[in-house]
C-alpha cells in the first residue's frame, strides 16, 4: 500500500510539477521579503525620531555595534507644532534580542557607502530602564550630528582648491633642486626615530587611552563647532580688550596683582567689623525709612526753604564779617560793671513789681480791666471846645424818670438817694426798682475763678442781687464800665 502510493505520486506528472511550482514561488516570497524579515518571526517595534533621515529608505540596516539587528520599517517627516522645525521619525523592527532597548541609548544615521546606502546605528545604553515595545525614542537622543561625505566634498569649493593648487605648486617649487639635502635630512632622522620608538609604544599602549583621547576631542570638535562664529567673535574681542590691558599693563595691573595679596589678608582680617558694620547699617537705614518718607512729602517745602536760603545766602558772608566785632561788643557789655549793676537793680525792680503784676496781669488779660479804666479816663474829658474840656456826666433825677407809684416807700427807691436797697414793685411804667449791685466783682485775680463778672452778669428781675450773681459769663475780651 505505501509503496504503491509513492509510486502514484511519483507516476502523477501534474501533481509533481504543482509541488514544484509551490516551492518555487516560496523560495522566491522568502527571498523577496528577506529584509523584511521571516514571517510568523516575533519583532520588536519602536521609532526613534532624528534632525534628518538623509537617504534613509525602508529596508535599510539597523545595527548595534556592527550586526545587523533589524531593518527600517518606514520614514515619515514630522513638524514640531511650537517652534514649526521638521525632522523625521523612522520606525524600526527589531529582533526580539534586543527587547527592551536601555533609555540611556543613542542613534545615528550613518553612510554604509560612498554612494549614498545608509544604515541606522544603535548606540546600547547601559540603564536598567528599557522602551516599552512602540515607544518613540526622542529627538534628544539622536546624537552626535554625522559628517556626510557630501558635507567633506563641498568643502573643497573653487576657493580651496585653487589655494590647493597653489599650495602644490610652492610645495613643488620649494622641493625642487633639494634632493640631496632631503636625503641627508632623512639619514639625520634615524636618532630621531629610534627616540620615536618608546614614544608610540606607550601611545599605542591600552593604557594612555590616546583612543579615548581622540573620541574627546571629537566630541569637544561637535560641542564647538555650533557656536564656532560666536567664538571667532569672542577671539576679536579679546584681542581689542587685551590690546587694552597692554596699554594700562604696567604699572597698573602689574601694581593690581601684587597687591591683591596683602589686600585679601586685610579683607579676611576687617571681614567680621566690616560684617557688623553692613548689619548695623541696614538697622540704620530700616529706621530712616519713615524719616525719608516723610522727607518725601515734605520735599516741596524743603526745596522752597533752599530756593530762599540760596537767596539769603550770598549775605552771609557779610552777616559772619559782623559777627566777630558784635560778639566783642557784647563781650565788653557784659562785663561792664555798670552793666551788672544795672542789671541787679532791674532784677530787683521786677522782684519788687512781682506780686503786684502777678495780681493785675489776670485782671488786664482775663477782664481787660486796666484798659477799660484808662480808656474810660481819657473819655472822661474827651469833650471840650477851644477854651478847655469838661467833665461828661448825667443828673438823674427822680422826679424825671418815673414817680414812685402808691404805696412805695420813697426811701428805698434807685431814682434818689435812700436809706436802703431798692426792693420794691416795678413801675407803672415797668421801670425795675430791684438794686443788682457787684461793689467787688471776680477780676481773675489769685485765688479767683478765671471769669468776669462785672458787666456781664444775667439781669434777675423782681430781686434784689448785690454781689456776684449766682451764673457768671466766663472769660471775655471786653467788659461794660
Amino acid at each position: 500500500m505505501r509503496s504503491r502510493g509513492v509510486g502514484a505520486l511519483a507516476a502523477s506528472p501534474t501533481l509533481v510539477g504543482a509541488i514544484t511550482s509551490l516551492i518555487v514561488i516560496l523560495a522566491v516570497f522568502l527571498a523577496y521579503n528577506a529584509n523584511n524579515g521571516l514571517p510568523f518571526v516575533p519583532s520588536y517595534r519602536i521609532s526613534v525620531e532624528v534632525p534628518n533621515a538623509e537617504v534613509l529608505l525602508p529596508g535599510n540596516d539597523v545595527r548595534i555595534g556592527g550586526v545587523r539587528v533589524g531593518f527600517v520599517e518606514s520614514v515619515e517627516p514630522i513638524q514640531d507644532p511650537q517652534t514649526g522645525a521638521v525632522h523625521a521619525k523612522v520606525d524600526l523592527k527589531l529582533d526580539k534580542t534586543v527587547d527592551p532597548l536601555p533609555t540611556d541609548s543613542s542613534v545615528i544615521v550613518r553612510a554604509k557607502s560612498a554612494l549614498g546606502l545608509k544604515y541606522l546605528e544603535i548606540d546600547k545604553g547601559t540603564s536598567r530602564q528599557g522602551f516599552p515595545e512602540g515607544s518613540i525614542l526622542p529627538l534628544a537622543a539622536a546624537h552626535p550630528h554625522p559628517v556626510e561625505i557630501d558635507q567633506v566634498l563641498n568643502t573643497f569649493d573653487t576657493a580651496t582648491r585653487h589655494a590647493v593648487q597653489q599650495n602644490l605648486v610652492a610645495f613643488g617649487d620649494a622641493l625642487a633642486g633639494r634632493g640631496p639635502g632631503l636625503n641627508a635630512t632623512l639619514g639625520e632622522l634615524q636618532p630621531l626615530v629610534d627616540q620615536l620608538e618608546p614614544v608610540a609604544r606607550n601611545l599605542a599602549s591600552k593604557k594612555t587611552g590616546l583612543g579615548r583621547f581622540f573620541t574627546a576631542l571629537a566630541n569637544t570638535a561637535s560641542e564647538v563647532a555650533p557656536v564656532a562664529e560666536t567664538q571667532a567673535q569672542m577671539f576679536v574681542a579679546l584681542d581689542s580688550t587685551f590690546g587694552a590691558f597692554a596699554a594700562v599693563a604696567r604699572p597698573f595691573i602689574q601694581e593690581t596683582i601684587s597687591e591683591t595679596p596683602p589686600t585679601l589678608d586685610t579683607l579676611i582680617r576687617t571681614a567680621p567689623r566690616i560684617s557688623s558694620f553692613l548689619g548695623h547699617s541696614a538697622t540704620l537705614f530700616a529706621e530712616l525709612r519713615p524719616g525719608i518718607k516723610s522727607l518725601s512729602e515734605n520735599s516741596p517745602a524743603i526745596a522752597s526753604a533752599l530756593e530762599t536760603g540760596a537767596e539769603v545766602l550770598p549775605g552771609a558772608p557779610k552777616l559772619n564779617a559782623q559777627l566777630a566785632p558784635t560778639t566783642k561788643t557784647l563781650e565788653a557789655f557784659a562785663t561792664d560793671q555798670g552793666v551788672k549793676a544795672g542789671v541787679r537793680r532791674s532784677t530787683q525792680l521786677f522782684d519788687f513789681l512781682t506780686p503786684t503784676v502777678r495780681f493785675l496781669t489776670p485782671a488786664q488779660t482775663f477782664c481787660n480791666y486796666p484798659s477799660l479804666l484808662f480808656r474810660n479816663a481819657a473819655d472822661l474829658l474827651s469833650v471840650g471846645d477851644g477854651i478847655g474840656t469838661w467833665q461828661r456826666f448825667t443828673v438823674y433825677s427822680g422826679g424825671q424818670i418815673d414817680q414812685n407809684p402808691p404805696g412805695v416807700n420813697s426811701s428805698n427807691s434807685e431814682n434818689s438817694p435812700s436809706s436802703g436797697p431798692a426792693d420794691g414793685p416795678p413801675s407803672p411804667s415797668g421801670f425795675q426798682t430791684f438794686l443788682h449791685a457787684n461793689p467787688y466783682p471776680y477780676t481773675a485775680a489769685p485765688g479767683q475763678p478765671h471769669v468776669c463778672a462785672s458787666g456781664n452778669e444775667k439781669y434777675i428781675p423782681d430781686k434784689v442781687v448785690i454781689g456776684n450773681p449766682p451764673v457768671t459769663q466766663a472769660r471775655t475780651e471786653q467788659t461794660g464800665g
